[in-house]
């Protein structure tokens, strides 16, 4: 499966080495880890038990835009509750959604820090919001034992038959195009005065929700982004 599962800032090395053991559990084998605290560690390699391929390919990065750069549908792992909602999912539903979009590119689940679990900076990269549902009076999940949820999910949705896949006039847009496309349109709001950088409030945050929900291919950024480029180069010639 073209599934990466993403760690980002993850404190304990055991609970790396307790995620790879629960991906191959599950046929999985891309792992991506954020700035971890300690890696790789002996205690890491302990906790794979036998899985410890996993995180020797394990791929180190320094942000989760580089995490992301060549995926085409994201999930960010949160319980935390957000001032602006995000398109949220049960891992049944969200694997069943991976698979389906996988079929269109590189897809990730991306976990956050132990204690805080991830920003909403984070998950301004993210296209739907995995919640686990858990006993409200007990909601603390280790990491380890949420992914391992959404890979058993994965495992079973990799399985159904998912029906017949449609050729798009273009594929979607990785993260890295998305991400260059907000800091044009960031870039030509500010020009043209729309957006104050000294008082943003949740613009850039919406209008990202916004462009999720579109989920535009590549064609489509292009044009978006060429409509960019002539309003400024029309700014600049009145």
């Amino acid at each position: 499966m073209p599934i990466r599962i993403v760690l980002v800032g993850t404190t304990h090395p055991g609970n790396i080495g307790a995620v790879a053991r629960a991906m191959k559990n599950m046929g999985l084998s891309d792992l991506a880890l954020v700035n971890p605290k300690h890696f790789p560690h002996e205690d890491a390699t302990a906790r794979a038990s036998g899985a410890s391929d996993i995180l020797e390919s394990a791929r180190v990065v320094a942000t989760l835009e580089e995490a992301l750069t060549d995926c085409v549908y994201v999930a960010g792992a949160s319980a935390r509750s957000r001032t602006i909602n995000w398109p949220s999912m049960g891992p049944r539903d969200c694997a069943e959604r991976m698979i389906q979009e996988s079929a269109h590119g590189k897809v990730a689940a991306v976990f956050g820090p132990e204690k805080s679990g991830l920003q909403n900076e984070d998950l301004d990269l993210c296209h739907t919001l995995l919640t686990i549902p858990t006993d409200p009076g007990f909601s603390s999940l280790n990491l380890a034992m949420a992914v391992q949820v959404l890979t058993y999910e994965l495992r079973v949705a990799s399985m159904l038959d998912q029906g017949p896949v449609f050729d798009a006039e273009a594929p979607p847009a990785t993260a890295d195009e998305m991400e260059h496309f907000y800091a044009h349109l960031e870039n030509v709001l500010t020009e043209i005065e729309f957006l104050d950088p000294e008082n943003p409030r949740h613009l850039m945050r919406r209008l990202r929700r916004l462009y999720i929900r579109a989920r535009p291919d590549k064609n489509e950024v292009n044009i978006l982004r060429g409509i960019l480029t002539a309003v400024d180069q029309a700014r600049k010639k009145s």
